[in-house]
């Protein structure tokens, strides 16, 4: 029996933005009415994951930054783990020196050096707005990081900054692909895996209770990490390839399929 269903949310519970489906919606409502707790792991930060969160209508705790931080919709702190002021310092300075675009987050708040085309995209997408501080402005804000972001011009590119970074860095950080265009930076131990492992103890929830799913690259560790996954539909090959179920793909509500399907066990 599934008691606790965690979610990744852009290409899985939602294409982009905060708008959750009227299927999707209803579905998570069905769940929470069976007893199932259905919660949140992302990458995105807190702000713009909460009102995701708020629309399935779960004042439960929820897991972002990729596992960086805990945190309930009400607001109260569970888990935090931050980046090292000195390392942001250095790996900015190393981004500005390559002319590779980063943004970083400090106390949920969303920090640019410029508002060019990749910052204005992201903002969009994630329907939340950043301070423009310049290179030195974003060293000077280094305090609560839970991540930083590199935005690139696709996988190919994604990959080979991958590449550099750990031949320049080693294992100091993690370097994980979430998005074709997308490397989030966080801590090495830090991953929605984990998250949910802590948030599991925190429920009292049994290691077979869980379920997961996800579409990307960074959801592998959290899709491996428990008893039974589900891969969306426009999921990547590594992912299909974990994962016990699959559903449909996100723009078609797949989502609410596998609540119904794999969740609650209506086969018809």
């Amino acid at each position: 029996m599934v008691k606790l269903f965690v979610t990744d949310l852009d290409g899985t519970l939602l294409p982009t933005g905060t708008q959750v489906s009227a299927k999707n919606i209803e579905a998570a409502q069905a769940a929470v009415r069976a007893g199932v707790t259905v919660t949140i792991a992302t990458g995105r930060m807190y702000k713009a994951a909460l009102p995701v969160a708020r629309q399935l209508g779960v004042d439960v705790p929820i897991i972002t930054y990729n596992g960086a931080l805990i945190k309930s919709v009400s607001g109260k702190e569970l888990y935090t783990n931050y980046l090292e002021p000195r390392l942001i310092r250095e790996l900015v300075d190393f981004f500005r020196e390559q002319g590779w675009y980063l943004q970083t987050y400090s106390h949920d708040e969303l920090y640019l050096a410029e508002r060019d085309d990749y910052a204005l995209g992201y903002e969009q997408a994630q329907q939340v707005t950043g301070h423009v501080v310049g290179w030195e402005g974003l060293k000077e804000h280094t305090e609560a990081v839970c991540k930083l972001l590199a935005i690139t011009r696709g996988t190919e590119e994604t990959e080979a900054r991958q590449a550099i970074l750990r031949e320049h860095f080693g294992e100091v950080f993690s370097a994980t692909q979430s998005a074709p265009q997308y490397i989030e930076i966080i801590n090495p131990e830090v991953s929605k895996a984990a998250g949910i492992r802590r948030l599991a103890e925190i429920l009292q929830v049994e290691p077979d209770e869980v379920m997961a799913i996800g579409d990307g690259r960074n959801d592998l560790p959290m899709l491996e990490s428990v008893a039974s996954s589900v891969a969306m539909g426009n999921a990547v090959p590594e992912v299909k390839a974990v994962c016990k179920y699959q559903t449909g793909v996100c723009e078609e509500d797949g989502w609410a399929e596998a609540v119904y399907k794999y969740v609650l066990g209506e086969r018809g």
